[in-house]
C-alpha cells in the first residue's frame, strides 16, 4: 500500500500542508483506536485532519521509503533524511521513527532552506547584546558556547557566527549531527559512531588540518570538551552547544563533566543563552496599557516611573487566528573575564550575586524589552523564561 498512489498523494499533501502553513515538525503518532496528526508551528504544536487510522502503517512505511530506511525494521527507532521541492522550494527534512505500543511514531523535522535568514539582527540580536556578542566573536582564540533547550536556535546562531568569521582568510571545519545546513566555504563532516566517526575522533583528525575556526554541533562528553579546550590553548576558534538553561549555569556544567576550573578562565570567551519565543503578529496585534493588579498577577516587579504599555495578541486571517506569526530570540550574553569566571566558580548558585558583578543582562530583561517593543507580548517571554 505504501507505493500506491492513494498513499503517496496523501504523505505528499501532508508536508504540502506543513510548509503551507510554515510548520517546522510534523508529528504522526499513533493511538489505540486513531492516528493523530500535529504540526509544530513557531513553536507551538497544533493538530491537523490525520488520515484514515487503516493506513497508518502505510503511511510510516511510505516515509520510511522516502527517507531511504529499512521498512522491515519496526521494532528499532530509525533516523534518516529526505529532500524534495514543494511549492518551488528545496526542503530538508529530517525523519525520525520509534516504535510504540500502537504502532511506529514518526517525525518529520522541515528545514526550509530559503526561509532561513542567517542574520543576527533577525534571530533576535541587538543594542548591546550584538555588540557584545560580536566583540566576543572576533577574539582570535577561545571558545564561544550556545546554550539552551533543544530547538531554541543554538545551531541557527552558530551558523550566522561562521558567515560572519568565513572572510576567505580562515579555515573552518565543522562536526555536526547531523549537518543542518550546507554552507559555502565551510568543511562541514557528518558524524557516523556506527563506523567509528565520533565528535572526538573527528576533532583529532582536526588539529592535523591546521584550522582557524572549529565549530562543534554539541559538547556531549568529557573528552569532546577536553579536546575543545585543548584547541582553545593552542590557538583556535573553538564554537559550539552545550545544553544548560541559563549562560551561568554553563561553567557549573562543564565543571560536571570534569572540566578542570582553573583551564575555563583562559579558555573560554564567552557564553550564550537563548530561548525562541513567538512574534506578535504585526497585521493585527493591538496595544494596551498594564495595571498595577495585572503586573501583580503576572509576578512583575520592575521599577518604572510609569505603567508599561504592552500588545496582545488577537489573531487574524493572516496568522491563522493565533495572534503570532514568526519567531525570534530572547537571549542573554555572558563574557567571561577573569573576574566572571572567579564570581561563577566561587558562588555558583547565587545567580543574582553574579549578575551584579558581571553587569550582564538576563534572558528574563531582554525578552521584557522586547515585549516593551511591542515585538512579543510579556505573556510570550513569561512563557519560556520566568524571573522570580
Amino acid at each position: 500500500m505504501a507505493s500506491e498512489g492513494p498513499v503517496i498523494r496523501l504523505v505528499n499533501q501532508l508536508v504540502n500542508q506543513a510548509v503551507a502553513q510554515r510548520a517546522s515538525d510534523i508529528h504522526i503518532e499513533p493511538f489505540r483506536h486513531h492516528l493523530k496528526v500535529r504540526f509544530r508551528i513557531d513553536g507551538v504544536l497544533r493538530e491537523v485532519e490525520a488520515p484514515p487510522f487503516n493506513l497508518r502503517a502505510a503511511v510510516i512505511s511510505r516515509i520510511k521509503i522516502m527517507a531511504n530506511l529499512n521498512i522491515a525494521e519496526m521494532r528499532l527507532p530509525q533516523d534518516g533524511r529526505i529532500r524534495l521541492v514543494t511549492a518551488g522550494k528545496e526542503i530538508d527534512m529530517r525523519v525520525a521513527t520509534v516504535p510504540t505500543m500502537h504502532g511506529e511514531s514518526a517525525v518529520l523535522r522541515l528545514l526550509d532552506r530559503d526561509a532561513v535568514n542567517l542574520d543576527f539582527a533577525t534571530l533576535g540580536f541587538e543594542g548591546a547584546n550584538l555588540e557584545l556578542y560580536t566583540q566576543i566573536l572576533d577574539r582570535p582564540h577561545g571558545i564561544v558556547l550556545v546554550t539552551g533547550p533543544t530547538g531554541s536556535g543554538k545551531t541557527t546562531t552558530l551558523y550566522t557566527s561562521l558567515i560572519r568569521l568565513n572572510d576567505g582568510e580562515r579555515k573552518i571545519l565543522t562536526v555536526e549531527d547531523p549537518v543542518e545546513y550546507q554552507l559555502e566555504g565551510v568543511n562541514q563532516v557528518q558524524v557516523k559512531p556506527q563506523i567509528g566517526l565520533s565528535f572526538a575522533n573527528t576533532l583529532r583528525s582536526f588539529m592535523r588540518h591546521d584550522p582557524d575556526v572549529i565549530m562543534i554541533g554539541e559538547i556531549r562528553d568529557l573528552e569532546t570538551a577536553q579536546i575543545a579546550v585543548q584547541a582553545a590553548l593552542t590557538g583556535h576558534k573553538v564554537l559550539s552547544t552545550l545544553h544548560t538553561n541559563d549562560a551561568v549555569g554553563t561553567v557549573t556544567r562543564l565543571l560536571d563533566m570534569g572540566v578542570e576550573g582553573y583551564l575555563l578562565p583562559s579558555t573560554l570567551n564567552g557564553i550564550v543563552a537563548q530561548r525562541l519565543i513567538r512574534r506578535l503578529c504585526e497585521a493585527c496585534r493591538e496595544p494596551y496599557e498594564a495595571t498595577e493588579s495585572y503586573l501583580h498577577h503576572l509576578g512583575i516587579r520592575e521599577a518604572m516611573d510609569s505603567l508599561p504599555v504592552f500588545h496582545r495578541a488577537r489573531g487574524c486571517e493572516a496568522c491563522g487566528a493565533t495572534g503570532y506569526r514568526g519567531r525570534s530570540s530572547i537571549l542573554e550574553v555572558l563574557p567571561v573575564t577573569p573576574e566572571v569566571a572567579d564570581a561563577v566558580l566561587d558562588r555558583p548558585d547565587d545567580r543574582e550575586g553574579i549578575e551584579r558583578t558581571t553587569g550582564f543582562r538576563s534572558m528574563y530583561r531582554d525578552g521584557f524589552e522586547k515585549a516593551l517593543a511591542g515585538v512579543t507580548s510579556i505573556e510570550e517571554v513569561l512563557r519560556v523564561t520566568r524571573e522570580t
